[in-house]
This record gives structure tokens, sequence and C-alpha cells, in this order.
């Protein structure tokens, strides 16, 4: 395997882990879920950056980064 492909699958995890996360976050409101949501979208964050020095396919990028966009909005939402 590639690394660009471990890559892409480690994002994906990482997303798919967020969301889950989120949704379970703002289902129940909880202070310390959403703190954990908003970690684990930093973490996708990060992950996604790391990655674009594999230059990966733009549009995969760009998918990424606007469903994370989503997801924290959803987050600061839930927050306010």
């Amino acid at each position: 395997m590639s690394q660009p492909f471990n890559d892409i699958q480690q994002i994906e995890m990482a997303i798919k882990a967020a969301q889950k996360m989120v949704g379970a976050a703002t289902m129940s409101m909880d202070p310390d879920q959403l703190q954990t949501a908003t970690q684990a979208l930093e973490d996708a964050k990060r992950q996604l950056q790391s990655a674009k020095q594999h230059d990966l396919d733009s549009e995969f990028i760009d998918y990424s980064s606007t469903l994370i966009e989503k997801l924290e909005h959803q987050v600061d939402e839930a927050k306010h």
C-alpha cells in the first residue's frame, strides 16, 4: 500500500469518528461530549493538513474540508 492511500483511510476514519461524536454530542448537549467532539474534529483537521503534503486528490481534500467545516459549525451552534 502506498502512503497516500493510508493517509486517505486515516482521514476517512477520523472524520467518521468525529461525525459520530458530533452527532452524539449535539443530541445530548452535554458540555463534555461537545468538547470531545471538538477535539475529534481538531484531530481530523490536523490529519487532513498533514496529508496535504502527499498531493492527495483535490476533490477528496475539498470534500473532507467541507465536511469538517460543517461539523464544526454544528458543534459551534450546539455550544451557543
